[in-house]
């Protein structure tokens, strides 16, 4: 039988599906509906469901919301602008510690986790730096960025200097971004719309840490 793992703030499941290669039965929780998510899901508040129903997982996943810790954001708030935004990462890591059970926490560089590793699209060969932080209560190996696989500029950039235009090397995946047709490759997503790919991160990045906890929990059953 696979192992249980719940997907917190799950989004549309950039990550679910991620967990589910590695060797998972995924089920995700978030508190706006999700009519793309490819799993099993449940609509509420997702560290309330933590709360009540961590136990029943093997692993929990979880990627509370990140717009407090991008650059962007802080730059609005300190001007009056914009909208604050919860911090919800020390409330989760309590929650995910009190189940016992091994986790790995999602978000962006420059959130507040403890000893995270970093991971980047050009590590598995895609053509996209979105950079990740990860944090888990189980050791984990990371893996180095490969921004120099991809040389060609060829991809739409938001930058251009003085009306010049310019190509980048990889894809840019955000709001207003363009020629967004490039973004479920770049991803490795084929079932969001392009707003939720906006959100997502690549299943490429949680296989990997999916199948570090998959060796841990094959090893703590062993003992």
């Amino acid at each position: 039988m696979r192992p249980r793992l719940l997907d917190a703030f799950s989004g549309a499941g950039g990550a679910g599906m991620g967990y589910f290669r590695a060797g998972f039965d995924v089920v995700g929780v978030d508190i706006r509906p999700q009519p793309r998510y490819p799993f099993e899901f449940h609509q509420g508040d997702a560290l309330a469901f933590i709360e009540e129903h961590g136990h029943e997982f093997d692993v929990i996943h979880s990627s509370p919301p990140c717009q407090s810790y991008l650059n962007l954001t802080r730059l609005n708030e300190s001007l009056g602008q914009g909208k604050a935004h919860p911090d919800l990462i020390d409330a989760t890591r309590a929650a995910l510690r009190a189940t016992g059970k091994p986790y790995a926490i999602e978000n962006v560089v420059g959130a507040p986790l403890i000893t995270p590793i970093r991971l980047c699209g050009t590590s598995f060969g895609l053509p996209l730096r979105r950079h990740r932080l990860f944090e888990s209560n189980v050791g984990m190996l990371g893996m180095p960025c490969a921004h120099a696989l991809f040389r060609e500029p060829r991809y739409w950039t938001s930058f251009r200097d003085a009306g010049e235009v310019r190509r980048a090397t990889v894809v840019q995946v955000y709001g207003d971004g363009g020629e967004k047709w490039e973004w479920p490759a770049a991803m490795g997503i084929d079932w969001m719309s392009y707003d939720e790919l906006t959100l997502a991160i690549p299943p490429a990045y949680t296989e990997f840490i999916g199948r570090q906890l998959m060796t841990a929990l094959v090893a703590e059953a062993a003992v």
